[in-house]
This record gives structure tokens, C-alpha cells and sequence, in this order.
């Protein structure tokens, strides 16, 4: 039935419509992924419309490929968010397990990141990590969920966050916003980037530290992202910020999982999903490290 549908999609797309070969179904939490010979097509996923601007995202993908991190965009349809890209060929679809055992793939992310962060690049959306935070709380507010204990002083811990993290701005860039190792394809020379749902304009160094928590980075693997992103070692508040954005990368995906809970997602368990996210904010947010790199951004 699927196949049905996206050879439908096929026949209304100039590039792709005399297409008749094998169509191969990929990877894809929310949406609908196949290849068609040296071409990628994506539905998007039933409801996916409600929270996701499909102009805004065709943009986002086709200046990502102009700056070189992902593949080249030959049909996107702002309509039905029908996207048609170049296939990766020799990719391995990375994973918290793949970043840990393929040799340099944070460091090659991190190239990923700089070359798309330097690029000029512009995106039509402004992510705004506490305009965001303040909109799922407002939204938390009006349900009946149970919020985790100690909730309330990690949320005015926050504001001396925000305040640190305003007291030295840096340039908002291009950024993936939601760097799920998933999202990343691995030919072992190069590290390409997909999915631009979420893609906007933001503090470049979320980028890094929300990878560096979707992945389970170690330490080391920390370093080796930073150093090549940098192309030197990090300076006290650009580690600082990575650091920081660890922990309200897991605040924000905490509110929205709650919100899930609140309204009923059968996708997955929230609660624990939630409960989980908070606890690993918290207990870096209660760490010496954290008061220390706090510091560090605050000086600038």
C-alpha cells in the first residue's frame, strides 16, 4: 500500500515520473523514505503539517546543499512537503553505536558543522531555544500532567542561563537545530547531513552540544568534535556553551515530551521518555563543571 502511494508521488514529479525501477524503502521516524535508483523521494508523515512549514524546510534543504553538508535537492513541493534528493551512495545511516565504533565520524560531524555554519547560509526560520522553553510551559500549564520533581528550580536555574548565554551573544547562523544521529550519513571520507524540518537560524554551538547528547558522546568524542569544528582547541566559553546547550537541549525535549504525555501520543512512553531527558539535565545542571563553564560564558 505504501509503494502504491509513493509510486503515485513518482508519476506527478517531472524528475522522477518515467521511473519504473525497484523502490527501496529507508529509514524515516515520521515520514515516508525510499530510494528510486540514484534518487531519494520523501513523503511526509500523516499530521506531520500541524507543526512542520514545508517552505521553510524546502530552503532550509536547498542551501544546505548550495553550502556542500547535504544532498542536492531536485523536487521539493512546499504543498504537499513531497521532497525529491540525490541518493547517497556507500552511506551508512548513523547511530549513537556507529559514532562510537566508525574511526573520526565526530570529527567529520564537526567539519559538517563548520562548513555548514560558515557557509552564509540563510534560513527563513528563527529557532529561539527560550521563546520555545516559555511556549511549552505556557502550553504545560493548561494540562494536567504531572511535572518531575524538582522541576520548577531547573527551570529558574534557567534563567541564569539565558542571562550568561545574552551577556556575551554570538552571530546566529544556519543551523540543523535537530542533529539526531539518524540524520547524519557516513561515506567514512564525509559526513552528510539530512531532514531540515527543524533547521533555523541559532547559536551555532547548539548544534554540536545537542549531537554530543542524541549521541552519548564520551569525553573524547566531545573533543574530537569540538577540536574539529574549531580547528583548534575550544576556548573556555565555546566549550562552555556546548556544555550548557547538553542541558537545555534535554530541558526543551523534556516540555515537549510532556506535552506529548499531556495530549495522549501513543508513539512512545513520554513518561519515561520525559522523566529521563529531565533527570540528565538536572544532574549536569548540579555539577561543579557546569557552575564553572557558566562562569566561563558569562566572562566571555
Amino acid at each position: 500500500m505504501m509503494t502504491d502511494e509513493a509510486r503515485a508521488a513518482l508519476a506527478a514529479i517531472p524528475v522522477l515520473a518515467g521511473y519504473q525501477g525497484p523502490l527501496e524503502r529507508l529509514g524515516g521516524l515520521t515520514n515516508l523514505v525510499y530510494r528510486a535508483g540514484d534518487l531519494c523521494l520523501r513523503i511526509p508523515g500523516k499530521g506531520t503539517e500541524e507543526y512542520i512549514n514545508r517552505a521553510n524546510e524546502a530552503v532550509a534543504a536547498r542551501e544546505a546543499a548550495k553550502a556542500g553538508v547535504s544532498p542536492e535537492v531536485l523536487h521539493a513541493d512546499a504543498g504537499t512537503g513531497v521532497l525529491v534528493s540525490r541518493y547517497v551512495a556507500g552511506a551508512e545511516t548513523m547511530s549513537p553505536e556507529k559514532f562510537k565504533t566508525r574511526a573520526g565520524s565526530p570529527a567529520r560531524a564537526g567539519e559538517a558543522f563548520r562548513k555548514l555554519h560558515s557557509s552564509g547560509a540563510v534560513f527563513p526560520f528563527r529557532f529561539e531555544l527560550f521563546a520555545m522553553i516559555d511556549d511549552y510551559l505556557r502550553v504545560l500549564s493548561t494540562k494536567d500532567v504531572a511535572l518531575p520533581a524538582g522541576y520548577h528550580d531547573v527551570v529558574r536555574e534557567a534563567d541564569s542561563v539565558r542571562a550568561a548565554l545574552a551577556a556575551h551573544p554570538i552571530p546566529i547562523v544556519a543551523c540543523h537545530c535537530d542533529p539526531l544521529c539518524e540524520n547524519f550519513l557516513d561515506t567514512g571520507d564525509r559526513m552528510w547531513i539530512v531532514d531540515w524540518e527543524y533547521s533555523g537560524m541559532n547559536d551555532p554551538l547548539w548544534d554540536l552540544g545537542d549531537l554530543s547528547v542524541e549521541g552519548k558522546f564520551d569525553a573524547a568524542q566531545d573533543e574530537e568534535l569540538m577540536l574539529a569544528y574549531f580547528g583548534r582547541a575550544p576556548k573556555p566559553a565555546e566549550r562552555g556553551r556546548v556544555v550548557i546547550y547538553k542541558a537545555m537541549c534535554d530541558l526543551l525535549w523534556t516540555l515537549w515530551g510532556l506535552i506529548q504525555l499531556a495530549n495522549n501520543n501513543p508513539a512512545d512512553d513520554f513518561r519515561a521518555y520525559a522523566d529521563g531527558r529531565f533527570a540528565r539535565c538536572k544532574a549536569l545542571m548540579e555539577t561543579a563543571e557546569f557552575s564553572r563553564h557558566l562562569a566561563a560564558i558569562r566572562k566571555g
